[in-house]
């Protein structure tokens, strides 16, 4: 039967203790102990490797492409404790790639300057990312849509997992972008954050006030909200209005003693451009 394991360092410095004389065939274990840069892992090192790799705690990057030939979409992701890293989206034929990150959690993804090329009429890149299965970012971009920025931060894995598909889309007509302004007003002391989701377009959780993109493939957006009032004994509530007319459009709650998490508020109205949002705590 083939022998399986991995000389250790332990065992290979045993060879050479003071007094000792190392035998030709431990001198040739030492060389294959070595790796060499031109050195192609085994089968079965890469079996051993991979088992290594699924005890580690360190994140991962899962990717695949549709539709794309040579394109290259690169991606940064960043740790506290090792120089940046940087993962090159190419072509995968439909399958999925994995890659662990370097250093710990948290990681910041951001992209670079992608590579992409003149597309026809209709067509344009999609890009969908997700965040430990939650968070997740969608954009449209070419043709006659801006370019993917770079330097967009996609967000910041607290845990392990990131995922990201590139694809190439054909809709038949041509897309433009549309825009509402959002207002939040929040009038208590903590933290409420809220994210608008789009037909192929999301932003990030903010608590600014912003500009939308979205498109005009369909003019809705699905608002969300998260807040963290675990040590907050009174629930809060957004009211979204109709900044323009004042009317109220919907109403949602956050509940106390909890971590808030993508709480839905319902989608605004097609057509409405200036929207604002109200959080107060109820009586």
């Amino acid at each position: 039967m083939e022998k399986t394991e991995i000389t250790t360092r332990e065992k290979l410095k045993t060879y050479f203790e003071t007094g000792k004389y190392p035998t030709e065939g431990q001198f040739a274990e030492l060389i294959d102990f070595l790796r060499l840069k031109e050195d192609v892992l085994s089968n079965k090192e890469m079996v051993t490797l991979a088992n290594n790799l699924a005890a580690l705690d360190n994140g991962y990057i899962t990717y695949n492409t549709s539709n794309i030939e040579e394109e290259e979409f690169p991606i940064v992701v960043s740790s506290k404790n090792e120089e940046d890293q940087m993962f090159i989206i190419s072509n995968t034929y439909d399958k999925e790639e994995k890659r662990y990150f370097q250093g710990n959690a948290p990681y910041t993804i951001r992209t670079k300057k992608f590579s992409v090329k003149e597309l026809e009429e209709h067509k344009y890149y999609y890009l969908y990312s997700q965040i430990d299965d939650s968070y997740a970012t969608n954009r449209l971009f070419g043709n006659n849509l801006p370019a993917f920025p770079d330097e967009f931060e996609l967000g910041t894995v607290e845990n392990k997992k990131f995922f990201i598909q590139v694809s190439k889309q054909d809709f038949e007509k041509k897309i433009s972008n549309l825009h509402t302004r959002f207002t939040l007003v929040n009038k208590t002391e903590i933290l409420i954050q809220y994210a608008l989701f789009g037909n192929y377009w999301c932003n990030k959780y903010t608590a600014e006030d912003m500009v939308t993109d979205h498109y005009d493939l369909s003019d809705s957006l699905a608002c969300f909200y998260k807040a963290d009032l675990r040590e907050i004994n009174n629930s809060i509530e957004c009211r979204l209005y109709d900044a323009d007319s004042d009317k109220l459009l919907m109403t949602a709650h956050l509940l106390p003693g909890q971590k808030n998490q993508n709480v839905w508020a319902g989608s605004v109205i097609t057509g409405i451009r200036n929207v604002r949002i109200e959080c107060d705590y109820t009586s």
